[in-house]
């Protein structure tokens, strides 16, 4: 990060001033562990509101973050208010530091980290939170108030010799280690954070300076041990080391480095270490708009994240991980079946969508969802990006066996098949199919990857009718894509709505960022969805209702396709204006609100990871080129296209 924008976030404190303020941290107001099976969310107060175990589509441990009440949390935090709290990573790592300052004198460090390795068999479900007094002495109030099953499950909390033991009516265990002497009591209304009677416990102690303790989470643990049983020290120690040598890899020396680190940083936390699936989110539910219906669950593998994490790697040089994502979807095509939207994260069918009446969501958003129901949509973009994936990864020096290209080779044919056909598109409106123009677009770039396959494996048929194919789409975009006035091109066939996925038109190599129609597109859409430098998805009836944010992928999109067409400067202040809205830590959630630049929707979002390194890739390119004085577009992986000769037939 740049030092005007290292000074300018360290200079803005949370502040807390009663028991209540935690009320105020806004949505994206955290910061995030994982060990690369789940996540936990801290908040800058010293509470953990959200963690599922042992995997990221498992029934949450805490959620206060969606319920305050009724949801569960664990704490750390200060009894005496008010106080001051920064966070930090430490550097190159996703090791969190939260610092408590008083006015009077006192300071506390936190850190906290989930043991890793990057080495799924490893993995211990734990959390590791080190608490050190740098100034005083300080109180601190400790809660551990675990509500199973998304708080609708009965959760009984024992003491034990070494600690607690909470149990849940469904045999869920997780044990709590305080060290040093606790004396732990029912939870009281003393931290701010109610308790059910029948829950949590509390306890407060006093620290001098340069005293430190720990508190340790164990999942499904029958009894606690003592602390050193868990080794803390070791495994800090070690997962710091891991984090680096992993960060080492990155291969990117542009003006946004520490941007594009956090962000690949974020993606592996994302990553579901057993499979290699990648979650679009660790969390469900958190809306894309305060106290509106557009909460939804994304603790899922979608497969055009998948393929566009495949990209982003490959572009960074973390090849392991590139091979990763794409063995998952490889994998889970050989189990059978036809190519689906989404796959939990070991392969298997998403379950379907329901409502968790009892909880309140974040702020009163309701309906909190668990499961998805986009699963049964047809996507006609998902072959596209797959096959784009399997291209990208024979680029990256990869070889596809024999049994795999079967596989693709079926979804070529069945591209080639009903590339025609509607489809619900990749925003997922919960309305009737339409002939969306990105779907058409992405259905043109399966066939130009299986043209590429198709060669390599010596189908010359296959290779000759899937490039045929290919420029029968894009005519067909040119043909039926636009605007009545045939001036730019339109959200689908026969409309005259905007869709930000039409800014991929250029970046997926189908028609030159320079072309005017292009850049008529580009303008048009900025005046029908932007505000500033942020643009929404779309206007259209989604069958959904209620406003939303600017979504933070489409303006990495629209920063990509000012730099194809070669509007530099503009592509830069796009650029930075949604990497400078990322939260304290360089965090991105999945829209923000255009004015008030709050994020929202559900967080970390892999989505707004993926397109900044994209984004950063590609205009660190053009910035090149320009400064040696050639003016050739700035592309990454795609051929120059061909342009549009003739205007729109």
């Amino acid at each position: 990060m740049d030092l005007y924008s290292a000074a300018r976030r360290m200079a803005r404190p949370f502040r807390f001033t009663n028991p209540a303020s935690y009320r105020e941290v806004s949505l994206a107001g955290r910061g995030v562990i994982g060990d690369g099976c789940s996540c936990a969310l801290v908040r800058p107060d010293g509470v953990i509101d959200w963690l599922c175990f042992p995997r990221f589509d498992s029934p949450s441990v805490f959620a206060g973050i969606l319920d305050d009440e009724k949801g569960g949390i664990t704490g750390i935090t200060p009894v005496v208010w008010p106080f001051e709290s920064l966070q930090r990573y430490d550097p190159d790592t996703n090791v969190l530091e939260t610092l408590f300052r008083f006015e009077r004198k006192g300071a506390i460090r936190i850190i906290d980290y989930m043991p890793w390795t990057n080495d799924p068999r490893s993995t211990v479900h734990e959390v590791h939170r080190r608490i050190e007094c740098l100034e005083g002495p300080v109180e601190l109030n400790i809660v551990f108030d675990p509500r199973f099953g998304y708080g609708a499950s009965r959760t009984r909390v024992e003491r034990k010799e070494h600690g607690l033991v909470a149990r849940g009516s469904g045999g869920e265990r997780l044990v709590a280690v305080l060290s040093g002497e606790a004396e732990w009591r029912p939870c009281e209304a003393l931290s701010g954070h109610p308790c059910r009677e029948d829950s949590g416990l509390q306890t407060r102690i006093r620290m001098g300076p340069g005293e430190r303790r720990w508190m340790i989470l164990s999942w499904d643990s029958d009894r606690p041990e003592p602390l050193a049983a868990y080794r803390p020290f070791d495994h800090l120690r070690d997962t710091r080391q891991a984090w680096r040598e992993w960060a080492q890899q990155l291969h990117y020396e542009g003006p946004w480095r520490h941007h594009v680190l956090r962000s690949a940083l974020a993606l592996k936390l994302l990553m579901y270490g057993p499979t290699g699936a990648m979650v679009a989110a660790p969390t469900t539910s958190l809306p894309e708009w305060i106290g509106g219906p557009r909460n939804w669950d994304y603790r899922f593998s979608w497969v055009r994240d998948s393929a566009m994490a495949v990209r982003a790697t490959n572009l960074l040089g973390f090849q392991h991980e590139s091979r990763e994502f794409f063995y998952f979807v490889r994998d889970t095509l050989q189990r059978g079946g036809p190519l689906q939207v989404m796959y939990t994260l070991d392969g298997a069918a998403v379950p379907p969508e329901r409502e968790l009446e009892h909880l309140a969501g974040f702020q009163g958003s309701r309906p909190v969802r668990l499961g998805n129901d986009a699963k049964d949509q047809f996507q006609f973009d998902t072959a596209g990006a797959l096959l784009d994936a399997a291209y990208l990864y024979e680029r990256s020096g990869g070889r596809l066996p024999l049994r795999t290209w079967r596989l693709l080779r079926s979804v070529i044919q069945a591209t080639a098949r009903r590339w025609n056909e509607p489809d619900h598109g990749i925003w997922e409106p919960r309305r009737e199919m339409r002939h969306n123009v990105h779907s058409k677009l992405m259905g043109w770039l399966a066939l130009r990857r299986g043209q590429h396959l198709a060669r390599l494996f010596g189908e010359t048929a296959l290779e000759q009718s899937s490039a045929a194919l290919a420029d029968v789409i894009r005519a067909d975009i040119l043909r039926n894509g636009v605007d009545p006035s045939r001036k730019h091109f339109v959200g689908a066939y026969g409309g005259n709505d905007p869709d930000a996925a039409l800014l991929l038109l250029p970046i997926v190599g189908c028609f030159r960022g320079t072309d005017p129609f292009i850049l008529r597109t580009l303008d048009w859409l900025r005046a029908e969805l932007g505000t500033g430098p942020f643009l929404r998805r779309y206007r259209m009836d989604d069958g959904v209702g209620g406003p939303e944010g600017g979504f933070i992928l489409c303006g990495f999109w629209l920063a990509e396709a000012l730099a194809l067409a070669n509007r530099i400067q503009e592509a830069e202040d796009v650029f930075v204006a949604h990497a400078e809205a990322s939260n304290h830590l360089g965090l991105l959630a999945e829209e923000i609100h255009p004015l008030t630049r709050e994020q929202l929707g559900n967080f970390p979002q892999a989505f707004s990871h993926l397109g900044l390194i994209s984004a950063a890739a590609r205009i660190d390119r053009a910035l090149r080129l320009r400064d040696e004085g050639q003016s050739e577009p700035p592309h990454l992986l795609e051929p120059e296209p061909p342009s549009i000769e003739m205007g729109v037939p």
